[in-house]
């Protein structure tokens, strides 16, 4: 009898552990001084995956990839990389956009993690970006789970034109959602984050900066001015990483990479890993007969793949 109570407490312990999702755990995030915080002010490190481009691997938008990653893979964000370029991108499809975007947002508010809403441009369209967060902020502001990326990856836009770039569409976003975490991108694929230490965005609140970093290409050089930045007080986040070169393809320097995870680690700086999707390149996550919903067995894993996936287990347990 008392094996059999004693059974019956484990079950209801363990149905508990597995109930406290991480925005549960979280809540409402916060940023104090360079320190992405729970709702309490203790220090959050997330981890997780970043689609591919909606318009290029729009099979991977839905309930059941999500599912995986936040289940199988210990997800604690996932980035949805909404494509400003390339056919059938955002500007010239919205509709497909958002039937890609809305089943991704609304399974990770589900399964009670964060997801990132990336604006995934090269260039600045202002007007277009300010109507589209307009609209995500109204919609899905009042979740904890949301996180804002208002520019993938500026290419030729210098620091000072992004700052007004940017102050806009926060702007914009902060009528409809007063503290949702927000992400912003400065030069030359995010990697002048030393010259955004130097100047940040002044009068915002809950903002963050990106840096992206594949490590066959970007070494000890950009990973330096990342902590260099944080050690300044600047908040830093990882939105796009990868193992392999900056091409997206070419070799898998493991060695590399997880020398960035250790520094995003000590640091506490969050990052998601680039990206579920089937191409024929090193930093896609599948081969192409994986189910677009998930159940990915490790013969459907490529190596990229499982060298986040373990990252991921290792660090969100």
């Amino acid at each position: 009898m008392k094996r059999t109570v004693l059974t019956f407490f484990a079950a209801i312990c363990c149905m508990a552990a597995l109930a406290i999702t991480p925005v549960k755990q979280y809540g409402q995030l916060q940023v104090k001084g360079a320190q992405l915080c729970d709702q309490n002010g203790k220090p959050v490190t997330l981890r997780g995956v970043s689609l591919g481009w909606h318009n290029l691997w729009p099979r991977f938008y839905n309930k059941g990839a999500v599912n995986e990653l936040t289940k199988e893979w210990h997800a604690t964000v996932v980035r949805a990389a909404m494509g400003i370029k390339i056919d059938d991108n955002y500007l010239q499809n919205p509709s497909f956009a958002m039937e890609c975007m809305e089943p991704v947002i609304k399974a990770c508010i589900s399964k009670g993690v964060y997801v990132i809403i990336d604006w995934h441009a090269h260039e600045a369209y202002t007007n277009e970006a300010v109507k589209f967060f307009s609209e995500m902020s109204k919609k899905y502001g009042k979740y904890p789970n949301v996180i804002y990326e208002l520019f993938n990856e500026p290419i030729n836009d210098s620091w000072e034109s992004l700052k007004v770039y940017h102050k806009t569409i926060i702007d914009a976003i902060r009528k409809n959602d007063p503290d949702n975490i927000i992400l912003c991108g400065n030069p030359h694929w995010d990697q002048d984050i030393d010259i955004v230490a130097k100047s940040p965005i002044e009068g915002v609140n809950n903002v963050m900066y990106t840096v992206h970093f594949y490590a066959a290409t970007h070494k000890e050089y950009l990973r330096n001015k990342m902590i260099d930045a944080v050690k300044g007080g600047l908040p830093v986040f990882v939105s796009e990483c990868g193992g392999c070169e900056a091409s997206g393809n070419g070799y898998l320097d493991e060695k590399s990479y997880n020398e960035w995870v250790d520094a995003m680690e000590k640091y506490g700086i969050s990052y998601a890993n680039w990206s579920l999707s089937d191409k024929d390149e090193t930093c896609s996550m599948l081969l192409p007969r994986a189910k677009a919903t998930g159940k990915w067995t490790p013969d459907l894993i490529k190596p990229w793949g499982k060298l986040v996936k373990e990252t991921l287990l290792n660090y969100n347990k």
